[in-house]
């Protein structure tokens, strides 16, 4: 008769764990944090200059900026209107002093054909940096990235 007694040394039911095992939950945080530690740094980009025959993708504008082209004969163009080197640095001036919404001063577009000589563009940026602009983008067209054909 003793056979049918429950006995009290675990032959018995356990009572069902309560607690939440956290284990694989801190695995999988500790690999989400690991992934984003090592692609935080990617997503940063530094200088915001594109170089001919680049294969980068446009930039988002907010504001329409100022474009200055330079041609291969060397003529200097404002927004499509050809400026005498001379009068450069009071048109700047006068673009200078009329800030973004935000303060800042306007986005400017330099597009320079690859023909020219790099003195020339350098003259374009001095007279840029200058006048207070500093918040230039070099353009390019979209090419290959091997110094040949365009897209």
């Amino acid at each position: 008769m003793a056979m049918n007694l429950p006995s009290q040394r675990g032959r018995g039911r356990r009572a069902p764990v309560a607690d939440i095992n956290v284990t694989p939950l801190v695995d999988v945080m500790l690999v989400l944090l690991i992934i984003f530690m090592v692609t935080a740094p990617l997503l940063t980009a530094g200088v915001p200059v594109n170089l001919p025959d680049s294969r980068a993708k446009a930039l988002d504008q907010d504001q329409k900026p100022v474009q200055i082209s330079l041609d291969a004969q060397g003529r200097l163009y404002i927004d499509d209107q050809e400026v005498a080197e001379d009068a450069l640095p009071q048109r700047l001036e006068a673009i200078a002093a009329k800030p973004e919404a935000g303060g800042q001063p306007p986005q400017i577009f330099l597009r320079a054909d690859r023909a020219l000589d790099y003195g020339r563009v350098m003259r374009v940026m001095g007279e840029l940096n200058r006048a207070g602009l500093n918040r230039v983008s070099l353009l390019t067209v979209e090419g290959t990235g091997e110094g040949g054909g365009t897209r």
